[in-house]
């Protein structure tokens, strides 16, 4: 099973920019279906973004779609998620999950459809 890590969360302005990395060990990403979920405080966990294993296709939700970009580098074993035009509402924390089966590749940005999640990493948008 893949280990997931996530990195680059942190304050940023409204408006402002950041990156997340997910560096994965234990086996590599180009077979797994990747995504970015986020989850606010007595929110559920909402899938933001992902990559599909295989075909490498990239799907968004509605919320961030034109102001986030997730890209996998297989070289590295990690993807990441570059956040621009931040909104208040973007304030959660952030975790990375993947799954190699085709559960995950039909139902990608759904929570249930992942085994293998990182520990998060804590995204606040505040002036």
């Amino acid at each position: 099973q893949v280990q997931l890590v996530e990195s680059g969360g942190g304050l940023v302005q409204p408006g402002g920019s950041l990156r997340l990395s997910c560096a994965a060990s234990g086996s590599t990403l180009d077979g797994y279906t990747t995504a970015w979920f986020r989850q606010a405080p007595g929110q559920e966990r909402e899938g933001v973004a992902c990559v599909i294993s295989g075909n490498g296709d990239t799907y968004y939700a509605d919320s961030v779609k034109g102001r986030f970009i997730m890209s996998r580098d297989n070289a590295r074993n990690t993807v990441y998620l570059e956040m621009n035009s931040l909104q208040i509402e973007d304030t959660a924390v952030y975790y990375c999950a993947a799954d190699a089966r085709v559960r995950a590749a039909m139902y990608p940005l759904e929570h249930w459809s992942y085994t293998s999640w990182g520990q998060g990493t804590q995204v606040t948008v505040s002036s």
